[in-house]
């Protein structure tokens, strides 16, 4: 007969925190929310940490290079989503690996026969005010000027005036040469007073060009997450469809790690993909969605290097009414974690959980932390921010951005969803919808963050290992949930009037 679970199945509201003793040091800024992004051995560390646990979800709606861009610098990672042709995807991916932290890949490249009437078209485009002046006009061609706002003035100049006649020349630049420092070239930025240094390699060929606005730009971004070339770390989704041609040029482009997206990742095809890429290219690759001991173990002795936990806690997702399968994301976070805990004790090796899904409110990040989650990933979360890929829209007097599931109809995301059937999706398993604007990803990060540090302050814990060790949940009632919020008074804001 089919086995039952008699615990019922719970998610993060129907769970609270017991405060610890907080001592003296433990304040939010000894706090580090460092946390490894995958798997390693006892003794050693992990090949690549974030330095938030924030990961953004694998979704046309959310995780574009603007995305991974932004996120890399508050010191997370985001996926960019797999449901597009292959060259778009690793496209997106070079992009990200093109921002190298202080040393940017010129975006805004014309050649001296280029008219001012190209480069204000140009500007209008990227919005980028200096442009760079090569030879073939690609990013990595001789450098034989720059451009800047001063050089031109529209009001004066013929629009059909060329670039040569007004750029300033490579013979009056100040430049530094390939293999020069960030601090040195931010030297030379101030030595010189200048707002832009290209950087030049053999033969003056234009490498990379350094600004004054990133040098306060990097201040502001402490947690950069980035490789051993100052490049920003980067994931990038598969299917277990064309991975074999999809994972390739993915690799090429630079991601420095992959992972597995679907909406249930205990099948032979998650094995035979993560089998595939192990076997053939030096990166890391994650797995999922599962929600219980078997599905982890599976993915984990399949070569796993983390395991996202969670099926059907989505905003947007549909799949339990759908297909009536899934389970809480706190009852599967717990029986995961157990199962994580006691490998480690046998091999020594650990294995990061990503909890996906299930998160509403801010504290639920932080209970999904102490309940062993490595890293959350999250879509409706960052889909609110200036930087996710979708319209920004005004919906009744609101302002919204657009929001929909990989299941959806918009979406047509099959691959994550096969179950080794014909092409194509046969029902939705995800909604599409709007999300309240929130302004800038930064902005609202440094809010959650600060939650996440305040609420670990009360647990008594400086580390998310230490969270892990020593937090103390308890189960809440119904009527200990009404408790929690404002209750039994007049809310200023309902618009009581008074005399």
């Amino acid at each position: 007969m089919a086995k039952y679970y008699t615990e019922p199945s719970r998610t993060f509201t129907e769970y609270l925190l017991i405060p610890n003793l907080s001592t003296k040091d433990c304040t939010p800024a000894n706090v580090s929310l460092q946390t490894p992004l995958v798997k390693f051995k006892k003794g050693e560390k992990p090949a690549i940490s974030l330095n938030i646990p924030f990961s953004s979800a694998v979704m046309q709606a959310v995780s574009d290079h603007h995305m991974a861009v932004a996120l890399a610098r508050s010191g997370g990672i985001s996926f960019i989503f797999g449901s597009q042709p292959i060259e778009e995807e690793a496209e997106m991916v070079r992009k990200v690996k093109g921002y190298k932290a202080g040393f940017v890949v010129s975006r805004s490249n014309l050649t001296p026969e280029h008219t001012l009437a190209d480069v204000l078209d140009l500007k209008e485009k990227t919005g980028h005010s200096t442009l760079a002046v090569t030879d073939d006009g690609t990013a990595k061609g001789k450098l034989l000027g720059i451009v800047k706002g001063s050089d031109y003035r529209i009001s004066r100049d013929s629009l059909d005036k060329p670039i040569s006649q007004f750029m300033t020349p490579y013979s009056s630049l100040i430049y530094g040469k390939l293999g020069i420092t960030l601090s040195e070239a931010n030297d030379l930025i101030w030595e010189h007073k200048i707002n832009c240094l290209p950087i030049v390699g053999d033969d003056q060929r234009l490498e990379y060009l350094v600004f004054r606005k990133d040098y306060e730009a990097h201040k502001d971004h402490p947690n950069e997450l980035l490789d051993a070339n100052k490049s920003y770390i980067v994931g990038a989704g598969i299917n277990t469809r064309d991975y074999k041609e999809r994972v390739p040029a993915l690799v090429d482009a630079g991601a420095d790690v992959l992972v597995i997206d679907s909406s249930d990742g205990y099948s032979e095809w998650q094995r035979d993909t993560i089998q595939y890429v192990k076997a053939n290219f030096d990166v890391k690759i994650g797995a999922g969605n599962v929600v219980d001991r078997e599905g982890f173990l599976y993915l984990v002795e399949s070569g796993a290097d983390f395991v996202k936990i969670g099926i059907g806690g989505g905003s947007i997702c549909i799949t339990r009414e759908q297909k009536g399968i899934g389970r809480g994301q706190a009852s599967s976070l717990i029986e995961v974690t157990e199962a994580r805990n006691q490998y480690y004790e046998e091999t020594g090796i650990y294995i990061p959980i990503c909890s996906d899904g299930g998160i509403v409110h801010d504290y639920h990040i932080t209970l999904a932390l102490a309940m062993g989650a490595d890293f959350v990933m999250m879509g409706r979360y960052f889909a609110r921010f200036d930087e996710s890929p979708t319209r920004k829209l005004k919906v009744n007097n609101n302002f919204v951005k657009e929001f929909w599931g990989e299941g959806s109809n918009r979406a047509r995301n099959w691959e994550r969803y096969d179950s080794g059937g014909k092409s194509g999706l046969m029902f939705e398993e995800g909604v599409d919808s709007y999300v309240p604007y929130a302004g800038s990803l930064q902005e609202n990060l440094e809010k959650t963050t600060s939650k996440i540090k305040s609420t670990m302050c009360n647990c008594g814990s400086k580390s998310i290992a230490e969270l892990q060790r020593e937090a103390r949940i308890t189960v809440v009632s119904a009527t200990s949930l009404v408790e929690g919020g404002a209750h039994d008074v007049i809310l200023k804001e309902s618009g009581l009037s008074g005399e």
